[in-house]
């Protein structure tokens, strides 16, 4: 076997389903032919190398969000069980094309966050995280602690993936204490005792 190329998660197998060997995968990629078209995948199970596998079939599962995959020599319900709570990776160098202003969330990791485009970076995007929504785990400069932040617009309003940075508009009481920014009018000014 070759060379095992740059991975990425893709999805988690949730459970078999029927009887022959189908399982079902919670997806963590907005890219549907991950799931659909046939070719090579691979499997790792937690604190194991992943392994190769081919994927003969895939296809939505209506109303529940989630695939039904067909790999290679998995043919029974049984086989189907032993593979539950594998991550299912793709070769993270065959991205799908994207569209204008769109990105792989992958590209944000490493990238500095900022509460002012031309302002000090106030941490980095260390990892993602897949859920109900897509979390950054941002670690903080000062103190090097972590936080999650939803990405979604409201908070993220920019990515500027050629320039290295995100711009973070955070709701109070999403950062620690010592991370929120100043309110504007309290910047520059000292509190004057009364006369």
């Amino acid at each position: 076997m070759g060379v095992t190329p740059p991975l990425i998660e893709v999805g988690l197998v949730v459970a078999a389903q029927g009887l022959k060997g189908e399982l079902r995968i919670l997806p963590c990629s907005d890219f549907a032919e991950r799931f659909l078209k046939p070719g090579p995948r691979w499997l790792q199970k937690l604190d194991e190398p992943p392994r190769a596998v081919e994927l003969l079939q895939g296809r939505c599962l209506p109303r529940k969000g989630l695939y039904g995959i067909r790999l290679k020599g998995i043919e029974t319900r049984n086989q189907a069980e032993a593979l539950v709570r594998c991550r299912l990776l793709a070769d993270g160098a065959t991205r799908p094309a994207m569209g204008a202003g769109e990105f792989h969330l992958l590209d944000l990791e490493g990238l500095e966050v900022r509460l002012d485009p031309s302002g000090p970076a106030l941490g980095t995007v260390v990892n993602l995280l897949h859920g109900g929504n897509d979390l950054l785990e941002i670690r903080l400069r000062h103190g090097g602690q972590s936080v999650l932040v939803p990405f979604v617009e409201a908070i993220v309003p920019q990515v500027r993936l050629e320039e290295g940075w995100i711009l973070l508009c955070p709701p109070p009481g999403l950062l620690p204490v010592e991370a929120q920014p100043a309110p504007a009018d309290a910047i520059g000014s000292a509190h004057q005792p009364e006369s």
